[in-house]
């Protein structure tokens, strides 16, 4: 049986330089098609060259799940992946599910 993708697995193939491995796990975790996949997972490794504040943002994501803020992660998903808020607030939903509360 396979394990689900997560995060972390996107991060590392991210930093790996996989970008299409990378996608795809995006796709996955967040319900988003290919093309928006893609273009998420290009904008994420652009910015994680900024620098360590753009990955203390994107961890940040793990924090909003676990508070259950959904606003808040639709606000982190298109600053951390250039989602549209439409696409953000669809992706948060995905995500909320694949991480119920505990």
């Amino acid at each position: 049986m396979t394990t689900p993708p997560t995060f972390r697995d996107f991060a590392m193939a991210s930093m790996e330089g996989d970008g299409s491995a990378a996608a795809v796990l995006l796709q996955a975790l967040l319900g988003t098609d290919e093309s928006t996949s893609r273009a998420a997972t290009d904008h994420f490794r652009a910015q994680m060259a900024t620098g360590q504040a753009f990955m203390m943002k994107a961890m940040g994501m793990r924090t909003v799940v676990e508070a259950r803020d959904e606003a808040a992660l639709v606000t982190l998903l298109g600053e951390c992946f250039a989602l549209p808020p439409e696409v953000a607030a669809r992706a948060a939903g995905v995500v909320m599910a694949r991480y119920p509360a505990t």
